[in-house]
């Protein structure tokens, strides 16, 4: 796999590890709830809200997705891993659209890992 194909995933992870500072830093401060992410605030909020976060999010991932399977392929990867992992993320992504409907926080947090292993094993199946 290229350099350049290796960027990729740095970029795709680049914004997640900005995330995960400024959400340290929320939560030594008691300002960040996993309940409402995208409002820094610790009350619950409505299913519209919820699903607009949701809504944001399946954007956000979007082309990293992409980006993996489309370096899989072009890597010469076999078939068979590249389907098992994008079946993987999008069952992740249906579910993690569910908990956040039902906002089951901690599990969504969960899933949203699952989707994103799922990229970056698109992209170690290249090698």
């Amino acid at each position: 796999m290229t350099i350049a194909y290796w960027t990729v995933l740095v970029a795709i992870l680049m914004p997640l590890l900005l995330a995960l500072i400024k959400k340290r830093q929320l939560v030594s401060r008691g300002q960040y709830s996993n309940s409402a992410p995208r409002m820094g605030s610790p009350e619950p909020r409505s299913l519209s809200e919820r699903a607009h976060w949701a809504e944001q999010n399946s954007f956000e991932i979007l082309p990293g997705y992409i980006g993996a399977v489309i370096v899989a392929h072009l890597a010469g990867a076999d078939q068979h891993p590249i389907d098992i992992l994008a079946l993987v993320f999008i069952l992740s992504r249906i579910l993690y659209c569910l908990c956040y409907l039902k906002n089951w926080s901690s599990l969504r947090s969960m899933i949203w890992f699952v989707g994103l292993l799922c990229i970056v094993g698109l992209f170690l199946i290249a090698v």
